[in-house]
């Protein structure tokens, strides 16, 4: 278990694939079923950290091109997730009709539905960038319930730009600020960064809280 769980680190993953294997992660997470292993916004905060001035120290001498990320990340994001939603759409209604499966099943499928409903597709979708699993879940759903093509194109697009280069460029910066002084900072400093991309969730679950409140 320990091992598989170093061989998925974003670490081990960028030193070993390196920018191929950035943009074939970003495609799997968002495309793919499977992509539910793979660390999505630590990956790309390391992969903008591995194309900055501390690349040589944070990544085993890795060095990645900022411009081909801030390209092909929201690329391979947008691609996979327009993949998630045809495999939903094509081939959704049979994997989720299945009432014994924990991740395939109706149940999901009228959450999803509801979660769309109450925040419309396009925050829906910018929620889910910054949320584990369920960026790997919604596209393959919004193409089981029928969500318009085009308005999906659009709003994935969108969010995907966002989410992408925006942790990309906070790799960047803080590598290009900490180059001197890695080892102190980087720590401390990631799990800050990790924090904030949260931070859209949590605002969130705290307005949704206290509207309750407010109602109760």
């Amino acid at each position: 278990m320990n091992s598989l769980i170093n061989s998925l680190s974003p670490e081990t993953l960028i030193s070993t694939f390196g920018f191929i294997g950035v943009l074939a992660i970003l495609f799997m997470e968002t495309g793919l079923l499977v992509g539910i292993l793979f660390p999505g916004d630590s990956l790309l905060f390391l992969a903008g950290l591995g194309a900055s001035g501390a690349a040589s120290q944070a990544l085993n001498g890795v060095q990645l091109p900022l411009l081909g990320l801030l390209i092909g990340a929201p690329i391979a994001v947008i691609t996979g997730s327009q993949t998630g939603y045809f495999i939903g759409h094509k081939y959704g209604k049979k994997l989720f009709d299945r009432p014994n499966s924990r991740i395939f099943n109706q149940v999901k499928v009228e959450a999803t539905q509801k979660w769309l409903l109450k925040y419309g597709l396009g925050k829906a979708l910018f929620l889910a960038r910054f949320t584990p699993f369920v960026r790997t879940l919604i596209n393959p759903m919004c193409g089981i319930i029928g969500i318009p093509p085009k308005k999906f194109l659009l709003w994935n697009s969108v969010s995907a730009v966002i989410w992408s280069n925006g942790i990309i460029l906070a790799g960047y910066f803080l590598g290009e600020s900490i180059k001197d002084s890695l080892e102190t900072y980087l720590l401390p400093v990631t799990l800050l960064v990790l924090l904030l991309t949260t931070l859209p969730i949590i605002f969130e679950l705290f307005r949704e809280w206290r509207t309750k409140k407010e109602w109760s």
